[in-house]
């Protein structure tokens, strides 16, 4: 009799442990980790340390209380054959739960031919996607100058990318910087060169990439 009720004793008490860890299992939440894949444009390119678009996106995180790594491997100069080529290594290493691609831009400057942009774009999408992380493709326009043909190509291609490969999308990372109304746009918004954001500029950016980022962490 002591002995079934020994047995009996302890079976509950593992059937009891293994709730509690089930429990605990359910209401633990998973750890996230944030990979940007950019150009100068989250590479901070001018700026103080801290005050880029990504740095404070990392603090409207905490501010938000959700919990995440960010890890910005973000190069100046970088173009989407750039990222392809070390976008393997970067997986590998940093092992993402969610991929921000902020790269395109120089592609454009350089006239390289969309299809290479796109190709490169869907490949580093699926290849993120392969490793079980979540996308957000950030978009990028080109000047005027370019063409109107050209310039509605180049943009089409990010939403082209994103709806083929159910990724998600921010339109245009510079929406209310480089296409602000006034004369003044182009000294205000932006440094010297006429190309890279300055400081004031980036919160406008981070305003444009948080609702689809924020989405993808819920």
């Amino acid at each position: 009799m002591y002995r079934r009720h020994f047995i009996a004793a302890a079976v509950s008490a593992v059937a009891a442990g293994i709730s509690a860890t089930s429990g605990a299992a359910v209401v633990a939440k998973p750890a996230r980790t944030i990979l940007v894949v950019g150009d100068s444009l989250s590479a901070e390119y001018g700026l103080k340390r801290g005050t880029g678009w990504v740095a404070l996106m990392e603090q409207r995180l905490k501010d938000s209380k959700l919990t995440a790594t960010v890890v910005n491997a973000s190069i100046s100069g970088d173009t989407t054959s750039g990222g392809r080529a070390r976008l393997a290594t970067l997986l590998a290493q940093h092992r993402p739960t969610h991929v921000v691609i902020e790269l395109g831009g120089n592609d454009a400057l350089r006239g390289l031919p969309l299809q290479l942009t796109e190709d490169n774009l869907t490949f580093m999408t699926q290849a993120a996607q392969k490793v079980g992380a979540r996308v957000l493709l950030v978009g990028m326009q080109v000047p005027p100058n370019y063409g109107r043909d050209y310039g509605a190509r180049f943009a089409a291609l990010f939403a082209d990318v994103a709806k083929a490969n159910k990724a998600a999308l921010v339109p245009f990372l510079l929406e209310g910087v480089a296409n602000e109304s006034g004369a003044a746009s182009s000294t205000r918004m932006f440094q010297a060169d006429r190309i890279h954001p300055r400081e004031e500029a980036h919160p406008i950016m981070l305003a444009n990439v948080w609702p689809e980022l924020r989405k993808l962490l819920q």
